[in-house]
């Protein structure tokens, strides 16, 4: 694995996806060295991030962007070698949670027991369905338009084990990446494998769009799956909060 580039490529495909989420609803924005998506009545993407490693002076427009924005997470990627992560940690931003970035070489399919079943989300009613079992899965809300105004941009599944929606997909994918997203089974459905035929999925999905590697961000709930599954480590992302 070239590290480097599959660094980049992960931090690409993440931003790239906030992006493309929020341009329908007129919710992304640049200004200078920063970049950021907020749609309003949702948790996601809600995002201010940068390309570069920051210093004391820029923590004033990120300030500022987040007081006229309530709500925006900043994610930081140790991919710097700086320690510029200090900066927010004493200057009242808290740690929201930690992510890793992992990446899997595509080679070969898996077998897949076949007990769960994927639908495409391609109209207003899976929609619907499907923002509203994510939050099930994590503690945050993403809006039925943001799936609506994206079906094309972005591969939103739902999962039905018996016919009941029990958990959730999204796949992204910049030029031969894919980034698998959103994989959340609701509670009372975990422990029965469900997320890893998701997963299994997923990178048969990817292998048949001709991608080289499947990228995603891993919390601490799932590392164990996609490390089983052969993800590496990339990097760590840890997301602060203006508190």
């Amino acid at each position: 694995m070239n590290h480097i580039n599959l660094i980049k490529d992960n931090i690409d495909n993440l931003t790239t996806l906030w992006k493309t989420a929020a341009i329908p609803l007129l919710s992304y924005h640049q200004n200078d060295f920063l970049e950021f998506s907020q749609i309003k009545n949702a948790g996601w993407p809600n995002r201010l991030w940068f390309r570069e490693d920051i210093t004391e002076k820029d923590l004033q427009q990120i300030q500022e962007t987040i007081e006229k924005n309530p709500g925006l997470v900043v994610p930081y990627w140790d991919i710097f070698g700086s320690n510029s992560n200090e900066i927010f940690e004493k200057n009242g931003f808290s740690i929201r949670n930690q992510l890793a970035a992992m990446a899997l070489k595509l080679d070969q399919k898996f077998m897949t027991p076949n007990i769960l079943t994927f639908k495409r989300v391609l109209n207003e009613e899976d929609a619907k369905t499907w923002t509203d079992i994510y939050p099930l899965s994590f503690n945050y809300v993403i809006s039925k338009e943001t799936l609506v105004h994206n079906y094309e941009n972005v591969k939103y599944f739902l999962v039905h084990f018996e016919e009941k929606p029990i958990g959730t997909l999204a796949l992204f994918q910049t030029e031969n990446i894919m980034g698998i997203h959103g994989v959340g089974v609701i509670p009372e459905m975990r422990k029965r494998g469900f997320a890893e035929e998701i997963m299994k999925f997923a990178i048969n999905k990817a292998i048949d769009a001709d991608c080289e590697y499947a990228q995603l961000q891993a919390s601490a709930l799932g590392k164990g799956i996609y490390t089983k599954l052969g993800f590496e480590d990339l990097f760590t992302i840890t997301n602060y909060q203006l508190t």
